[in-house]
């Protein structure tokens, strides 16, 4: 089979992850590939259009997108947004014909909008895929083209060879979930993970400085003992520890602290339909949910909880007298 060369590549949605996206596939894509880009925001697309000329050209809607494209990728907030790219039927994807399309979302949504937008496509476009493919990685990971996709499909899967070229533009890696709607499964289970240890990384560092440790020397700790994590690697919460890190800019950039409140709410829900024992997850959710409320805190990333939990964000100052 001869090489997909994705000559007309979709992208909609180009918010803090997806612009990054967009721009690794205005980047990889072909010479005389182009990219058709959407966002309900204006300035992103013609920040995209400017620097790259010929290369990527903007729509007016999701709708003019897929009339223009043979492949498809979404990134956009929430269920009820992804919803509205698909199915709106006006200026939705399926409001114009994308038989033979392939059709990514790799937002991170509920499940039954998902399935229920796939079951859409299925009916009433035969010959066209629509797959759940969330990432991970953050800002930082999509702006460097390393993050990672969770396909909801197998490794058998007719499309799995296309799909896995195409992401590969974007990502450095692409992990095969099994079946429709495990890939969004897996990002649930992620992303609440994550913003646990975020939460408990947060309070063990405040814990260690007030304690009189350099937190620059309890991250060493951590990084050489059982509790090494991602979180305290690449975003460590508190700032002046990694430098590329959003805690070290402001909070600035990163996944928005609401963004992980609708996560971990979506991954509770997604506890209670397969009847699984959550322990932390209500705990959680109430401090993510106080720390988007907080206007210091509201929009920033959402390792942001350290300032939520009256983390010392000027040790540095403290250690230098």
């Amino acid at each position: 089979m001869a090489p997909t060369r994705f000559s007309r590549v979709g992208f909609i949605g180009l918010g803090a992850m997806g612009k990054h996206m967009a721009e690794q596939l205005a980047l990889k894509l072909p010479e005389d590939s182009q990219v058709f880009v959407f966002d309900v925001e204006r300035p992103p697309i013609d920040e995209l259009v400017s620097k790259y000329p010929g290369k990527v050209v903007a729509c007016t809607s999701p709708r003019q997108v897929a009339q223009n494209t043979e492949y498809i990728l979404s990134m956009v907030p929430e269920g009820r947004h992804v919803a509205s790219v698909y199915l709106d039927s006006s200026n939705g994807v399926t409001a114009t014909n994308v038989h033979g399309c392939v059709l990514i979302d790799c937002s991170t949504i509920d499940i039954a909008t998902s399935l229920k937008i796939k079951k859409h496509v299925a009916d009433n476009f035969p010959s066209a895929s629509f797959y759940d493919a969330p990432v991970s990685g953050g800002v930082l990971g999509a702006a460097k083209g390393t993050i990672s996709f969770f396909l909801g499909c197998a490794e058998n899967d007719p499309m799995a060879e296309s799909l896995n070229n195409l992401l590969s533009f974007m990502g450095k890696q692409i992990i095969y979930c099994g079946q429709p709607s495990l890939g969004l499964a897996a990002k649930l289970c992620n992303n609440y993970l994550s913003g646990l240890i975020a939460i408990a990384s947060s309070e063990s560092l405040n814990m260690g400085i007030r304690a009189g440790l350099d937190p620059r020397v309890l991250s060493n700790v951590f990084a050489a003992g059982t509790a090494q994590n991602t979180i305290c690697d690449k975003f460590n919460p508190c700032p002046g520890i990694v430098p590329d890190a959003p805690s070290s800019k402001e909070y600035e950039g990163g996944f928005k602290v609401q963004l992980m409140r609708k996560d971990i709410s979506l991954a509770i829900d997604l506890a209670s339909n397969v009847d699984a024992t959550l322990q932390l997850g209500l705990q959680g959710l109430k401090i993510y949910e106080a720390a988007s409320n907080d206007p210091k805190c509201f929009d920033k990333d959402s390792r942001v909880v350290f300032r939520y939990i009256g983390g010392d964000e000027k040790w540095a100052e403290k250690l230098e007298r």
